[in-house]
């Protein structure tokens, strides 16, 4: 067997070997094979067939491999460039084919244009006396050109060098420029000094380093597109030197300065780069900086002044590039890590430029520039500061920008995660999920600009992650799953979730549905919910993936079929631990998004049976429970993260649990983890806990929906030692460990469990009564769940027991707080227990009355008495989500497309969530005591509440007015209790009855806090008494039983809702259909809920106008109108802070619906009233300066819009009714849009001739209207002419007569200076008004002082002009007077003669047409 080469052989033993090889004729280890060209040839044709060709290739074969490369991207089929010439027919003549292909000989030889030459210098050749030219080799050049830019092998360099020595050897001038140079150019010639001067001093150079050529550096003449362009640009660059040769230095460097202040900086670097191209050219002329002398002894002696002159300049020049382009310094065979050896081949001329890559990289510095740095990150996801300098061996720096900065950037992990090295791609997914881990816990919130999850998902992240999923190598699927987990799922949500499970209706959560979907679209409004539902489901299913996405991750996971890979993954992949878990939280967060969600992971094949078999089985391996015992596979054994999986799929519908329960044989699964104890299970002592804890909530989950009660019979009797173990538990609670608070969960899940096990049992005989009577009415009969009262009764000795003991415990504070969440769910299955007992007819309601004061007096009252519950009260508001936002503020790198609880990092202790929040134990306490006094009136006073509310009405009263408006889908059944028993009763408004009406009076008359008019606008109604504010507030305060009915009728659209929200509140299992609540996308009652009758029925009347049916108003328009105005009134009198929130421009919206809904609502007596008194309250000089009608208002798309359909409707039905006045008068002030003024004075000018509001009954102060003066020009000139024309008089309506009276005076006598165009308008305004026949109008504009509300007028005048406008009107009509004295005369010699209407009417239709009245 022939050897090997090794290492040392040199060539010849090489030959030694083939020579060896060929003479033992072995068979080779490959197989050469000429392999034809496919193009040339049929698909059946072989070697053996057709002759070898001349240029075939030698191909070398490998067993097993495919003789043509996969392609790696995806590309055309290539098409054959011969095919279509080597198809020839038999019948073809050849003579034919060359005639076709054959073209004539002026297709060739056409437009022939010699090229110019007779500027092209002729170079003889220089004789040697040799026979011919004389060859040389590269070696008898001994110098080198260093090349700055680009890399030229060592040839190109020599090659280089020779044409520079021949250049520098013919140079003709070269001996002269030095005889006639001047000391000042510093030996150069003058020409070039003065015409390269340009340039380089803009660069801040010396002029003569960079005098190298006659001709200009930048023109070129190329554009001017004729034959003696370049002679043309070299008369301009002469012409150029001439006139700087005729300047001084000073004046050189002061038009240098003068161009460069108006040169576009732009421009400036345009021509720097310029030059350091030119530089990059000219370096082909300079010799080496290290052996100048070398170059300088190929050159005759005679040149060697220029020449050593020459490359001097060249050397500084280098240097001076070096310095400012920041070029890489040269490298020698020290800097180079493996130092070159004479033996090697061809190493003998080492090329450093091409070894430059070798050398260490330069220290990394911060740019000191205002734009950021791209952001670099370590192989842990950590952010690397830019200047960090970090080893090169931490494998930091594979990449090519920026090789000196460590770290990674997005862009660079993207293009690596695409990689078809299985290692990159793994190593980048991997870090890519570090970074988001660590982005999500806010680590990059101060430091990088943006968010690093929505730069991520915006550049295709998640498709990235989900192409990867798909891969075949498990590494990589591994990275992908660990990355996705890191997008998806916050385990400290998990963690607050599973906490929360055991408070009151904490088993109920909001789907992780995101609350920013895209909007839909108008002619969606006018379907039901079920039909939105549908038509929404429709519109994603044909919308592409990255579109839902992009408003839903987990949608458009959904829509890729994940679960589908996810289960391929579980079930064929079968990978390790880590990669199980993922893939389970993964999972258990697609559950929480919705019901859909839910179903189609129940849908998906072999999924749950997968997860059910492989994580969930009945029987393991015990060596999994050895401590020490190393886990490689998680396949067979059970885990608890499967069983919170299947327990939140259970969560998302009655229908998801059954199929749980039943067909996924989670029954069975349920008695074997909850039958044995945890310390028994063949598991890790955590796990086993974990396990039990999710397999009770699984449990308390299926008893919520009245399923799965058969098992408490048989497993009763472990129910039973449970309870009996609670005080050896309590007693080891003294100190606070995992163990301990794991071991409390588990107790806390079983008292959760026997809660929804008490109340499915409390409705059994209300079933089984409804069931036995049959009763046609009921569409659906309901079977009684298997379990009775006197199954569940025995057990509330025991929990009643515990919770003494762990009550005992409150004043130590940290065994409180580990024992917290069993004390709550004890209250809580006591007030559930007590509330279902006091409705069995089996048991005697004496007893159960007793047993409330036994409980009341043993254990509520010494609770209530303990300091530890003052200090709880104490703590609600730092925890309150509503006192304290900041404790439930989102989280840094929060996406609205993910839904997040926002408690990546935890909560701070004093939060809604915290571990010292007095939430969920007072919630139950208050719960438990609800229960009782409900049951027991007579222990009302002693369960802690107070006795005389009445104290306190108000208060109570707020409270519940701001709950209405902050209350979430869900908690419907709260608000319909609010609604009937607090919010409209008159117990809690005690204003009512205790002298509010009167003080409403008394502040009127003495405009406490106000100094505008409060008196109410009079209307076409006038035979109607004006009646109080207090009149009217006693009215509405009678009138609370029917506003309460009308709110209670408008609301019942919310009966669908209603109903799920009761069963759960009131406990009625079998009626509840799902744990998750609705979607969130904002409370149950918008923040206007108080104007929503009215916004119904502007609505309802709008629609019906829409579609043509006038007269289908309903029959109790006026009454709901009525109704809800009192109503609006009474809590603007008594409860102004219930409606802070609300704008006043959206208050004002809703009222402005009073004029919009019908032709003539408004002028109902009652309607009118109430209008009229709110109106008087949102003009108070407070509420006026915080009324701003150009910010956008909730439910309202333009103001501008509705308040043109105001103008409309006013002109049309108004009959000059003051009130509708002033409603289209408020939104006229001067501080609002002009847009609003415009309208009025230029569309509708007819509404001018019914605005009468009298100067004396407007609430608003005019000066909210004159000031500042305006400054539009054509609102000044549409004021002008609805005055001239008469369109505008003070009879028909005076606010806007004053209000275009005092801005027309203002402009005509303004001397500011302003624009010409405004000038000359207000100059020919004035001359204009001079000459006005209506000497009341003229005398207005002309003397107008100030506003007086008291005067008549609304205004006071000037009886004589001031000395400054008098002296400015006689110079503007003077100068008119001069200008056009031929004019004047003759236009008032023709007034004389056909009378003084005709200057009257001429005036009046040149201002009205826009002409000059000059004319």
């Amino acid at each position: 067997m022939l050897s090997r080469p090794k290492p040392g052989e040199s060539e010849a033993d090489l030959l030694y070997f083939q020579n060896q090889f060929l003479a033992a004729r072995a068979s080779p280890a490959v197989k050469i094979v000429k392999k034809a060209d496919k193009r040339k040839g049929e698909e059946g044709s072989t070697d053996a067939e057709r002759p070898p060709l001349q240029d075939s290739k030698d191909v070398v074969m490998l067993e097993g491999f495919p003789d043509i490369l996969p392609p790696l991207t995806p590309a055309p089929p290539k098409k054959s460039k011969t095919k279509s010439a080597c198809v020839h027919f038999e019948d073809e003549d050849p003579e034919e084919r060359l005639e076709i292909h054959d073209e004539h000989i002026t297709a060739v030889f056409s437009k022939i244009i010699e090229r110019d030459t007779s500027a092209v210098a002729v170079t003889v050749p220089v004789p040697t006396g040799d026979p011919f030219p004389r060859s040389f080799h590269r070696s008898e050049i001994k110098s080198e050109v260093k090349v700055g830019s680009g890399r030229k092998s060592i040839f190109a360099q020599k090659m280089a060098a020779k044409r520079a020595a021949e250049k520098a050897a013919t140079a003709p001038s070269a001996v002269e420029c030095v005889q006639v140079r001047s000391p000042a150019s510093v030996a150069l010639d003058p020409e070039e000094s003065v015409g390269e001067a340009t340039i380089p001093s803009i660069r801040g150079d010396k002029p003569g380093d960079f005098l190298t050529s006659h001709r200009p550096c930048l023109i070129t003449g190329e554009g001017l597109g004729s034959q003696k362009s370049e002679q043309e640009a070299e008369a301009i660059h002469k012409e150029n030197l001439e006139k700087l040769q005729s300047m001084s230095e000073e004046e050189i460097l002061q038009e240098q300065a003068r161009l460069l202040a108006q040169l576009d900086p732009s421009l400036v670097a345009f021509l720097k780069s310029q030059r350091s191209n030119n530089e990059g050219q000219k370096k082909e002329l300079k010799m080496e900086q290290n052996k100048p002398e070398e170059f300088l002894e190929s050159l005759p002696m005679a040149q060697c002044g220029v020449s050593s002159s020459l490359s001097m300049q060249g050397l500084h020049l280098e240097e001076s590039v070096r310095k400012e382009g920041n070029t890489k310094v040269e490298i020698t065979d020290d800097d180079l890590p493996v130092k070159p050896r004479k033996e090697w081949i061809h190493m003998d001329n080492v090329e450093f430029e091409k070894l430059e890559w070798m050398k260490d990289l330069p220290s990394p510095r911060q740019k000191k520039t205002r734009k950021g740095m791209q952001a670099r990150f370590s192989l842990k996801g950590e952010l690397i500061p830019a200047d960090a300098d970090l080893p090169t061996h931490l494998g930091l720096h594979h990449h090519g920008e920026e090789a000196e900065r460590a770290g990674y950037t997005l862009q660079e992990l993207f293009h690596l995660s695409r990689s078809q090295v299985t290692q990159q791609r793994t190593l980048a997914l991997q870090v890519l999920g570090r970074i988001v881990e660590r982005a999500r816990l806010g680590e990059f919130a101060s430091s990088l600009k943006g968010s690093v999850l929505r730069l991520l998902l915006d550049a295709g992240f998640l498709f990235l992650l989900r192409f990867s999923l798909d891969d075949a190598v498990d590494n990589v699927m591994a990275a992908c799953v660990g990355a996705l987990r890191a997008l998806l799922v916050s385990l400290d949500d998990e963690k607050y979730l599973d906490w929360t499970f055991s408070w009151y209706q904490g088993m109920a959560a909001f789907p992780f549905v995101p609350n920013k979907e895209e909007e839909e679209e108008e002619e969606e409004e006018e379907l039901n919910g079920t039909e939105k539902s549908q038509d929404k489901k429709l519109k994603d299913e044909n919308k592409p993936d990255p579109d839902v996405a992009q408003y839903d991750v987990v949608k458009g996971l959904l829509k890729t079929r994940i679960q589908h890979r996810l289960r391929y993954i579980l079930e064929v992949v079968r990978p390790v631990p880590t990669v199980v878990l993922d893939i389970l939280h993964i999972l258990t967060h697609i559950a929480r998004h919705s019901s859909e969600a839910c179903s189609q992971l129940l849908d998906c094949p072999r999924l749950i049976e997968t997860i059910v078999r492989e994580f969930l089985p009945t029987q393991w391996d015990p060596q999994v429970a050895e401590p020490g015992f190393l886990v490689t596979s998680l396949h067979g054994v059970a885990c608890a993260s499967a069983m919170k999986f299947i327990r939140v799929l259970a969560s998302g519908g009655r229908n998801a649990a059954a199929r749980l329960l039943n067909t996924f044989e989670m029954r069975s699964r349920l008695s074997r983890f909850i039958a044995e104890d945890p310390l028994d299970l063949l598991l890790p002592r955590e796990e086993a806990i974990r396990l039990s804890t999710e397999a009770f909530r699984l449990w308390a989950v299926a008893a919520g929906y009245g399923q799965a009660c058969d098992l408490y019979s048989d497993l009763y009797p472990v129910l039973v030692r449970i309870l009996q173990s609670l005080p050896k538990l309590l007693s080891t609670c003294r100190g606070r460990s995992p163990m301990v608070e794991l071991s409390v969960q588990r107790a806390a899940a079983v008292v959760t469990l026997l809660t929804q096990v008490t109340q499915t049992a409390g409705y059994t005989s209300e079933l089984q009564a409804k069931l036995s009577s049959g009763n046609s009415e009921d569409s659906e009969q309901i079977p009684p769940p298997p379990v009775v009262w006197n199954q569940v009764s025995g057990l509330q000795p025991f929990l009643e027991t515990s919770l003494k003991e762990i009550l005992q415990e409150m004043p130590h504070t940290e065994t409180w707080q580990t024992l917290q969440p069993l004390a709550t769910a004890c209250v809580i299955y006591l007030a559930v227990y007590y509330s279902a007992c006091s409705q069995q007819p089996s048991v005697n309601p004496i007893d159960c009355l007793e047993e409330l004061e036994r409980l009341t007096s043993r254990v509520l009252q010494p609770l209530l008495s303990q300091p530890a519950i003052h200090s709880m009260w104490d703590l609600l508001r730092p925890c309150s989500a509503l006192c304290n936002p900041l404790s439930c503020s989102p989280a840094p790198e929060s996406v609205f497309s993910i839904s997040s609880l926002s408690c990546t990092g935890g909560k701070p202790p004093l939060s809604l969530a915290g571990s010292k929040s007095p939430f969920p134990f007072l919630t139950a306490l208050l719960y438990l005591i609800n229960s009782i006094t409900h049951i027991h009136k007579g222990l009302t006073s002693k369960a802690g509440t107070c006795p005389d509310y009445t104290q306190h009405a108000s208060l109570h009263h707020c409270v519940a007015m701001a709950l209405l408006s902050r209350l979430l889908p869900g908690s419907e059944h709260l608000a319909h209790e609010v609604l009937l028993d607090l919010a409209f009763n008159p117990e809690f408004l005690p204003e009512g009855k205790a002298g509010g009406p009167e003080a409403a009076d008394f502040s009127d008359i003495l405009h406490l806090g106000t100094s505008a008019k409060l008196a109410q606008p009079g209307s076409a109604a006038a035979f109607l008494s004006k009646v109080t504010r207090g009149a009217l507030l006693i009215e509405s305060y009678q009138n609370l039983p029917s506003i309460r009915s009308c709110y209670l009728s408008h609301f019942v659209y919310l009966q669908p809702t209603l109903m799920h929200s009761q069963a759960s509140y009131q406990g009625q299992n079998y009626l509840i259909q799902s744990m998750l609540l609705p979607e969130v996308k904002g409370p149950i009652l918008p923040s206007d809920w108080p104007f929503f009758p009215l916004i119904s029925l502007y609505n309802k009347v709008t629609n019906a106008e829409t579609h043509g049916a006038v007269n289908s108003l309903p029959l109790d328009l006026v009454n709901t109108v009525t109704w809800n105005l009192q109503w609006v009134l009474l809590l603007e009198t008594w409860r102004a802070e219930t409606l802070q929130s609300i704008p006043t421009a959206a208050k004002l919206a809703r009222l402005m619906c009073v004029f919009l809904t019908g032709s003539d609502l408004f002028l109902e007596a009652s309607v009118h009233r109430y209008a009229a008194a709110l109106l008087s309250v949102y003009c108070q000089p407070k509420i006026l300066d915080s009324l701003n009608l150009d910010a956008p208002l909730p439910g309202l798309a333009s103001f501008h819009d509705l308040y043109l359909s105001l103008l409309e409707q006013f002109e049309g039905v108004s009959f000059g009714d003051p009130l509708f006045g002033v409603f289209v008068l408020l939104p006229l002030q001067k501080h609002f849009s002009v847009h609003l003024r415009l309208s009025v004075f230029g569309e509708h000018t007819n509404i001018l001739r019914a605005l009468g509001v009298p100067l004396q009954e407007f609430p608003v102060p005019l000066e909210r209207y004159t000031s500042p003066p305006e400054d539009n020009l054509n609102l000044l000139r549409l004021y002008f002419r609805t005055l001239v024309t008469g369109v505008l008089r003070h009879a028909w309506c005076p606010v806007l007569y004053v209000v275009a009276v005092a801005h027309v005076n203002s402009f005509i006598f303004s001397q500011e200076s302003t624009s010409q165009e405004t000038d000359a308008a207000r100059k020919s305004m004035l001359r204009k008004t001079c000459l006005l026949v209506d000497e009341n109008l003229k005398k207005h504009l002309l003397y107008y002082r100030l506003l007086n509300t008291e005067n008549p007028m609304g205004f006071d005048l000037y009886e004589q002009l001031p000395p400054m406008r008098l002296k400015y009107l006689q110079m503007v009509t003077q100068k008119e007077n001069k200008e056009n004295a031929p004019a004047l005369n003759s236009e008032q010699n023709t007034c004389a003669r056909r009378g003084s209407s005709y200057l009257y009417n001429k005036i009046k239709r040149n201002f009205s047409t826009g002409q000059d009245t000059r004319q």
